[in-house]
């Protein structure tokens, strides 16, 4: 088993700034009053005659107003092409983060195309990428069609380390300790990671977090007696089996403002000051990274995590055994996280399967003839398998997206017959 490349050391200083609330100026006319009028012209009536009761502007006075108005046509005009939410606020989209390193270009690219073909909201990726990589993303990223690149936006960071001696975090983590100071709130996951539903579905979780809650992670295992911490773990754990970082939640606000109960200072310590000396501590018991890390914060501070199903963090671990995942049987695979390199072997191609038709799939051809039915037809050769005998896990989600996405498409931008 291999230690992944993820995100350690997020966010932690300064605080996100919200986007900035549009300034509206509404220029009134005044018009024939007709005998009903609707609700938008009872507005303008009221405006313009309380502005006719109003005592007249001294010429000082009316330059300075007409000065204000022309400034506040100019700001409007800044803002064309910026759909607003209601209340006059800008929404915010969604922000994903990844940190690739070694030969993951490829399959991070991959990751980001899933993102990509089922999401409804605009993402924001920020991909932390060792140097020799990050060139390759730009060209790459620039060869994809125009109605694609509308759909995101991305930014391409070095790999840095703000704590301790980096080459000792690069043992540990292959050089993939990155901070982030103004975003709000992100999604990360792994490189190996697939959507097979919008991304703004995982988002929607952030809604269910309580007050205490800043993180949100699937558990590691659904059955203590096969999972590797209620095993093998020399450190504490959360919960009973512990949980998985490949995909996670982080309201990074809230991480920034918060100081973590640990087993080494009563008062608490803040996320950046917690992660060096908690490694020192326990640097001869970690096994897999980051994560453990994790779990060892996360164990002492059991409030502050939310813990979503497994469907939104399916591996081979769910299927390989038997199938242990309930969500996934009953709703279908929502997040599937290829670790193990089954994605580039033959030991669970039910997995391979999937990677294989998203990477290869070219962007606006048609999503049921060139990539849920290669995806159906090549599971055929899979159901001799543990994980390719139950195919409707892998299929079913996406054969549910597929469908919204072609019915927002395709339905509802038809034309009513004449």
């Amino acid at each position: 088993m291999r230690i992944y490349c993820r995100v350690l050391v997020l966010a932690v200083w300064g605080s996100a700034g919200d986007e900035p609330l549009l300034k509206q100026v509404v220029v009134l006319k005044q018009e024939k009053i007709n005998s009903s009028p609707s609700p938008s012209a009872l507005g303008r009536d009221v405006a313009v005659k309380f502005a006719a009761n109003k005592p007249p502007l001294k010429p000082r006075k009316e330059e300075r107003a007409i000065r204000k108005v022309a400034k506040a046509k100019r700001k409007q005009q800044n803002y064309v092409g910026r759909p607003a939410a209601k209340q006059g606020r800008v929404e915010e989209g969604m922000h994903l983060a990844v940190v690739a390193c070694g030969n993951r270009l490829d399959e991070t690219l991959t990751m980001v195309k899933s993102a990509i073909l089922f999401s409804l909201k605009k993402i924001k990726f920020h991909i932390f990428a060792e140097d020799p990589l990050a060139p390759q993303f730009e060209e790459r990223l620039k060869q994809w069609p125009r109605s694609v690149a509308a759909k995101f936006q991305y930014t391409i960071y070095p790999i840095t380390f703000s704590v301790g001696d980096a080459e000792e975090w690069k043992k540990l983590f292959k050089p993939c300790a990155v901070i982030l100071k103004d975003v709000d709130s992100l999604l990360y996951v792994d490189t190996d990671v697939l959507f097979l539903r919008p991304m703004d579905d995982i988002w929607s979780f952030f809604k269910a977090f309580n007050s205490s809650q800043l993180a949100a992670m699937a558990p590691e295992h659904e059955v203590p007696k096969i999972g590797w911490y209620s095993r093998f773990a020399r450190h504490p754990f959360y919960g009973i089996t512990g949980v998985n970082s490949g995909v996670m939640l982080m309201n990074l606000t809230r991480i920034r403002g918060t100081l973590f109960k640990n087993s080494m200072i009563p008062s608490g310590l803040s996320w950046e000051d917690l992660l060096h000396p908690l490694y020192q501590k326990y640097k001869n018991h970690i096994t897999w990274g980051d994560q453990d890390l994790l779990n060892i914060i996360f164990h002492y501070n059991l409030e502050c995590l939310y813990i979503f199903p497994c469907q939104w963090n399916y591996r081979p671990d769910h299927c390989m055994y038997g199938s242990n995942c309930k969500g996934a049987e009953e709703e279908g695979v929502s997040i599937l996280h290829g670790n193990r390199g089954v994605y580039h072997d033959d030991k669970q191609p039910a997995f391979k399967v999937v990677y294989d038709a998203i990477r290869d799939f070219p962007f606006e051809d048609n999503m049921f003839q060139s990539l849920f039915y290669p995806i159906q037809t090549k599971f055929l050769d899979t159901v001799n398998t543990l994980c390719g005998r139950i195919p409707q896990v892998f299929l079913k989600q996406i054969e549910k997206t597929m469908r919204v996405v072609f019915e927002k498409k395709v339905i509802r931008h038809a034309r009513p017959p004449k």
